[in-house]
């Protein structure tokens, strides 16, 4: 009924996870599943069936109740749907908050969060404000931030969600060239299967509710992607599974059953 530290594991362990808020029905009943270093990986699942719960208490937020979750501790960056920036900090500061968590005085955090500015595409935005700042370069202070202070695992709950089309497009492009620089473990909540497939190596499907098992699908997919991807029958039809699997009731079409890496 704890978080560890990894030793010779994947990068992220669940394990016969429980948890249920009072009085009401449990989310979890048993749940186990691993995340492999390096992977993206998106999780589905309809509203309300307790993504973002999982993600605090993998982050240490909660405590599991039944089970054992194995984490990377203090090298988790957890990415909530809102951006969550300090309004009375520059977007200089904001991102070096992420260095200072971890023990850096703040002049070394600043200094180190200059030198990678150009690479977030924040050059010259050192000294704003966030209110002076689109909806797309907040998220791009918020997961620098989040990638400083964790660097091995990140959870990024529907971060690109609030942004119009566009936008979201060019974050999506622009989350693939750092994670293919970085490669950091990312486990990434969306309801937008087209991001997910664009996204991830892997998705993992809850159909039902408590969550006792989820469904594994691998992209299988060559990167680098594009939207233009998304047309191509091999997406169309993995798109289609994910739909079925999405839905409750339904059976799980051939070729997308759970299989033997914590979704039995």
């Amino acid at each position: 009924m704890s978080i560890k530290e990894t030793a010779g594991l994947p990068c992220l362990s669940v394990q016969e996870l429980s948890y249920a808020f009072a009085k009401d029905k449990p989310l979890f009943c048993k749940l186990s599943f691993d995340l492999a270093e390096g992977e993206f990986v998106s999780l589905l699942a309809q509203s309300g069936m307790g993504k973002t719960t999982l993600f605090r208490l993998i982050a240490g937020l909660l405590k599991p109740q039944k089970g054992e979750i194995y984490a990377p501790k203090q090298q988790i960056g957890y990415m909530p749907q809102r951006d969550c920036l300090m309004p009375w900090r520059s977007v200089l500061d904001n991102a070096a908050v992420g260095l200072e968590v971890k023990g850096l005085s703040k002049r070394e955090a600043r200094r180190q969060a200059f030198e990678l500015l150009p690479e977030f595409g924040l050059e010259g935005t050192e000294r704003r404000m966030p209110h002076e700042l689109s909806g797309g370069m907040r998220q791009r202070v918020s997961f620098m931030r989040s990638l400083l202070a964790g660097g091995r695992l990140l959870l990024l709950d529907e971060p690109f969600s609030a942004l119009d089309a566009m936008t979201r497009i060019s974050m999506q492009e622009w989350l693939l060239q750092i994670w293919e620089k970085h490669r950091p473990t990312i486990l990434f909540i969306t309801h937008d299967v087209d991001e997910a497939l664009l996204l991830s190596d892997r998705l993992l499907i809850a159909s039902h509710a408590p969550v006792s098992r989820l469904h594994g699908l691998k992209v299988g997919q060559p990167r680098p992607r594009s939207y233009e991807t998304l047309l191509t029958p091999p997406f169309i039809d993995l798109k289609q599974r994910v739909l079925e699997l999405l839905r409750p009731g339904m059976p799980s079409p051939e070729g997308a059953s759970a299989h033997k890496e914590g979704w039995e």
